[in-house]
């Protein structure tokens, strides 16, 4: 089985919700919580499964930083992941799985995760000029997700009884 034009049109897709739920996350605790979802499925499903499917049959990863602006970027590549790369693209299969589990723990977990997902598609543009078209729009979109859910959590810790409150109310 071949996934041909599915797997493009899933990463698409998700990214428009993440994009779309972004943008109304401070204002909105559901699309919020729809965007933090998507991110999951984003990074378990279209990135860590389909990296482990990849990877079981039988791809090398070869030839994927052709784009690199930089010969230490295709070269780094091709001779260090490429002939190990059932260890690189395992930790990355590890690394999507994780923070895609992560992102839906709520609080500052979530946000630790968010962070690396960041850094994660800002790192992306390293193997190619190509690859802003997708990192810029998520990296703004994980940043207002971010942004959201700090906020969120700002607002609860404002609204919670202090700790001398909460011990008063037992007395």
């Amino acid at each position: 089985m071949t996934i041909g034009w599915v797997l493009p049109v899933v990463w698409a897709g998700l990214g428009i919700v993440i994009v779309a739920c972004s943008l109304r996350a401070a204002r909105s605790r559901r699309a919020y919580l729809i965007g933090v979802r998507a991110v999951s499925v984003l990074w378990v499903v279209a990135g860590a499964a389909v990296n482990a499917w990849f990877l079981a049959r039988g791809a090398d990863y070869s030839g994927f930083a052709d784009g690199a602006s930089t010969p230490f970027v295709r070269e780094a590549w091709e001779s260090l992941v490429v002939p190990h790369h059932g260890l690189f693209i395992g930790l990355l299969i590890g690394f999507e799985a994780v923070a895609g589990v992560l992102v839906l723990l709520e609080g500052p977990v979530r946000q630790a995760a968010l962070l690396l997902l960041i850094g994660f598609n800002v790192a992306l543009v390293s193997f190619g000029w190509g690859f802003l078209a997708w990192s810029v729009p998520m990296v703004v979109a994980l940043s207002l997700l971010w942004r959201a859910g700090r906020d969120a959590g700002r607002a609860q810790q404002n609204r919670a009884p202090s700790p001398a409150a909460r011990a008063g109310a037992v007395r």
